[in-house]
């Protein structure tokens, strides 16, 4: 299985995270700037294939990004039979811990379509 290609800086991606973090904190008023966040996604997603490759599930957190992961039977064309789908903070909340993926998904602040479609053995990061 190739290796993921970084295209965001590990400890780069690390720091947005962390400031997405704390600007998340319920004390805190600042926003997130935009770029905080598309990089803190991106490296979040990034990370998400390199402990589990594959191209099983696609991974969508619009408009910041998309990543395929999960060993199993590829797909090449059209939609994914497996697809995930959720906006940026519900993504961060995933994958810091702060947000299990069942309250996500009960909450449907995550799309999940397909048999593979569960990353809550992957999450939090």
């Amino acid at each position: 299985m190739p290796v993921a290609r970084r295209r965001i800086d590990v400890q780069e991606g690390a720091a947005a995270v962390e400031a997405w973090r704390k600007a998340a904190e319920p004390s805190s008023d600042a926003p997130v700037p935009r770029a905080i966040l598309a990089s803190a996604v991106r490296y979040t997603l990034e990370e998400v294939t390199a402990r589990a490759p594959g191209n099983s599930v696609e991974v969508r957190v619009p408009p910041f990004g998309v990543t395929q992961c999960v060993e199993g039977p590829r797909h090449t064309r059209g939609t994914p039979p497996n697809v995930i789908e959720c906006d940026a903070a519900t993504w961060l909340g995933m994958v810091t811990g702060r947000l299990s993926w069942a309250e996500a998904v009960a909450a449907g602040r995550v799309a999940a379509s397909g048999l593979r479609a569960d990353l809550s053995a992957l999450l939090p990061l």
